[in-house]
């Protein structure tokens, strides 16, 4: 088998999470609030780790090679006939990055901003990072599903213990986990229509035996088994509303976590699974999903041009973003046994889009969410009509909202474009008319982007008598105006800067490992 590195990836989250439980005071006689620093710091530090090895297994993989590496194979539950199957590819590499950075610099940002119940918070924290990883890096259904539920409690703590009282943490915390808990059921059925069809967990054997093959009826319901949990998680439209209370009530790192890595466990499922499992069904069904995918990407960003809260309007940005996925998922699938020439390469560029925007949507809107959290600390307030000048008295603030919310809306030269561009390339030619409707969803976006952030926020006259009291992150004293971003603020955002700018401009690096995988499923289709 090799050294473990996903094992390892996977685990020392879960090991630092039972790190934080310890009882630290009474061993070494320190005080509550020693106690609570030195947790902060040793998450920090345990968080390094899967960072540093997602790091190695970006650089280690073999692009040229491509499939499955790294794989890890045990017995499990040989009554069950699951196994503990791990491996990685060009679709998961990425998304292991994108986990393991979100979640350093979630409890870097953290670290300066809980106050309390620390313990629990980043313990909390640790334990769903092993759930998101566990994900990408299953072959095996029923790990798949134990991943997927392992982080489904933590999300719900975080929402509802450190979430503002004001935005009715307790109720968004179990509307999310009801939301989740409801695919779940679905998916653990379809799981089992799999086994009992194929005699196999396994992913891989799975999809090369064809589940329901020779029944289109079963398959259907098992690939609406797996899509509706799928969905959810997105989400997709009408599966979103839970989405904008739970990004709403959350601390500002678990908003992050959950835009930019919790949504991509939908979207990476319908990859993984439902188009190689059940190809005839994902052709079946393939207009609905270019129709959900549109109306997704349409309605999220109407719906943000109504919105007054910031961290609301960011919430529903995402069901717009995410709707890009479906879309070219839905392509892909849709161009599935068709014989035109082209049509392949279209629709696996379509599946390079999809999974570029899961990437991309992670840092720029996972920005976003920190960004939010940056003027939410100083101005108690989201309230878009309470601002307004800021750009004076913050600019570097104003900078950095500039640079993601420009990568949000799509600017050439930013991470943002690329993806929603092969997107669109590859579904002009399979859904011509429907993608032709989703470009009404970039010009939206650039409006609330341009409208409701950047001219609410930054432009025009600065009123002090709208946000009389500012805090002051430095001391906690009351100013009468805000002031700008502080070191720790600024080392949190420059990392996903960095990427907005290195992907806006050579995007080559990161396409190179999704290539590979679209094009291997397409053709394998």
């Amino acid at each position: 088998m090799g050294f473990p590195i996903l094992t390892l990836i996977t685990f020392v989250p879960l090991l630092g999470s039972i790190l934080c439980l310890l009882p630290w005071a009474r061993w070494r006689g320190w005080d509550k609030d020693q106690e609570e620093d030195f947790i902060r710091r040793l998450a920090i530090a345990v968080s390094l780790i899967p960072l540093l090895l997602a790091i190695i297994l970006w650089f280690a993989y073999d692009k040229t090679a491509g499939g499955y590496q790294f794989e890890e194979v045990a017995s499990w539950i040989p009554a069950l006939g699951a196994s503990y199957h791990l491996g990685v590819d060009g679709l998961s590499i990425p998304l292991i990055f994108l986990t393991a950075l979100l979640t350093t610099l979630g409890l870097y940002y953290s670290a300066r901003v809980i106050k309390r119940r620390v313990r629990e918070f980043f313990m909390l924290f640790l334990m769903l990072e092993t759930g998101m990883i566990g994900v990408f890096v299953s072959l095996d259904l029923v790990l798949f599903y134990v991943f997927w539920e392992i982080g489904l409690v933590p999300m719900y703590l975080l929402i509802g213990i450190w979430g503002q009282e004001k935005d009715r943490p307790q109720y968004s915390a179990i509307k999310f986990f009801l939301y989740t808990l409801a695919g779940s059921v679905a998916m653990l059925l379809a799981i089992l229509g799999v086994y009992y069809n194929t005699g196999t967990f396994d992913i891989v054997k799975a999809a090369e035996l064809r589940p329901f093959s020779d029944n289109l009826t079963l398959a259907s319901l098992a690939f609406w088994g797996f899509f509706l949990a799928f969905a959810i998680k997105m989400p997709a439209w009408p599966f979103h509303t839970w989405l904008p209370d739970a990004h709403t009530a959350a601390p500002t790192a678990g908003s992050v976590i959950l835009a930019g890595v919790l949504l991509k466990l939908g979207a990476y499922g319908l990859i993984r699974i439902n188009l190689p499992l059940f190809p005839e069904a994902s052709k079946t069904w393939a207009p609905l999903m270019v129709a959900l995918g549109v109306i997704s990407i349409v309605y999220g960003a109407f719906v943000c041009m109504a919105q007054t809260d910031l961290k609301r309007l960011i919430a529903y940005s995402s069901v717009s973003h995410m709707g890009y996925v479906m879309l070219g998922v839905g392509a892909a699938a849709f161009a599935i046994g068709m014989t035109r020439p082209g049509i392949l390469d279209s629709a696996a560029m379509a599946l390079n889009g999809a999974a570029l925007q899961m990437f991309n949507h992670g840092i720029i809107t996972g920005g976003l969410f920190f960004l939010v959290g940056v003027i939410y600390e100083r101005a108690h307030t989201r309230e878009l009509n309470l601002f307004g000048g800021l750009s004076a008295k913050v600019p570097y603030f104003y900078g950095m909202m500039m640079v993601t919310g420009m990568a949000s809306l799509g600017l050439p030269g930013l991470a943002g474009f690329w993806s929603e561009f092969f997107v669109f390339r590859g579904a002009f030619d399979i859904v011509r008319v429907w993608a032709a409707i989703g470009i009404i969803g970039v010009v939206v976006t650039a409006a609330y982007i341009l409208w409701r952030i950047v001219q609410s926020v930054f432009l025009g006259q600065y009123d002090p008598e709208k946000i009389p009291h500012w805090t002051d992150l430095i001391d906690g004293s009351e100013t009468h105006e805000p002031t700008d971003m502080l070191g720790f603020e600024k080392v949190t955002m420059w990392p996903l800067v960095f990427f907005m700018l290195l992907f806006g401009i050579y995007p080559t690096p990161i396409l190179a490992f999704f290539n590979r995988v679209t094009t291997t499923l397409m053709n394998a289709l």
